[in-house]
C-alpha cells in the first residue's frame, strides 16, 4: 500500500486524529452545501493552500497534489462550462478541488494508524447493532487514502501515454483501470495476510 504520511512537526501534525478528521468533515460539508460565489471559492481555495503552509509541507507537495487534479479539472470545468455557465464551472470545480486537496492533507499529516483508531472509536457504538465497526473504519480510511492514489496512478498513464505520443480517447482510461484494480488486489492481499479481511 502506499503511505501518504510525511512526517513533521506542525500544529497539524501534532493535531489529534479526530480533530483534523471532524473538521475535514465540516469542512466538507460547507464547501457541499454553502451556496458559494465566485469570489468565495476563490477564498477558501487560497485558505487551503494556506494549510498547507501552516503544515510546512514542501510547496512542491501542494503543487504535485494540485497538478493530479488537472484532468478532473479540465473534464469537469468544461462540461460544466459547456452546459451550465463559467461561474457554476468555477464554483464547482473549486468545490471538488478543494475537498480533495484537503483530504489529501489529512492523509499526508496524519498516521493510519491514528485515523484508523478514531474511526474505530467513532463506529463502536454502532456495533450494538450488529455493525462490525474494525471493517466500516477500514473501509472509510482507505477510501481516503485511495483519492490521491488514484490520482498518482493516472499520473502515471499520463506520463507514459505522453512518452509515447498516445492520444487522449477513452482507451485512456483502461490503464488507469488495471493499475486501480491492481492495487485494490494489492491492498486486498495485504489485508487478508493480517487476518483483516
Amino acid at each position: 500500500m502506499i503511505l501518504l504520511y510525511r512526517p513533521g512537526s506542525s500544529i497539524l501534525h501534532r493535531s489529534p486524529a479526530g480533530v483534523k478528521l471532524a473538521l475535514f468533515a465540516l469542512a466538507a460539508l460547507a464547501l457541499s452545501a454553502y451556496p458559494h460565489d465566485g469570489w468565495s471559492i476563490a477564498v477558501v481555495l487560497v485558505a487551503v493552500c494556506a494549510l498547507y503552509a501552516v503544515a510546512r509541507l514542501p510547496l512542491r507537495i501542494l503543487l504535485a497534489e494540485a497538478w493530479r487534479l488537472r484532468w478532473i479539472v479540465l473534464v469537469l470545468g468544461a462540461a460544466l462550462t459547456i452546459f451550465v455557465s463559467p461561474l457554476i464551472a468555477w464554483i464547482n470545480t473549486g468545490r471538488v478541488v478543494g475537498i480533495v486537496l484537503l483530504a489529501s492533507l489529512l492523509t499526508l499529516t496524519t498516521r493510519m494508524s491514528d485515523l484508523l483508531a478514531v474511526l474505530h472509536r467513532l463506529m463502536r457504538p454502532l456495533g450494538r447493532i450488529g455493525v462490525d465497526a474494525e471493517s466500516v473504519a477500514m473501509a472509510i480510511s482507505l477510501t481516503i487514502t485511495m483519492i490521491p492514489v488514484v490520482a498518482g496512478f493516472a499520473d502515471r498513464v499520463r506520463d507514459a501515454q505522453d512518452a509515447r505520443g498516445v492520444r487522449l480517447g477513452v482507451r485512456s482510461a483502461i490503464p488507469l483501470l488495471v493499475l486501480a484494480l491492481r492495487h485494490a488486489d494489492d491492498v486486498g492481499d495485504a489485508l487478508a495476510a493480517r487476518g483483516l479481511a
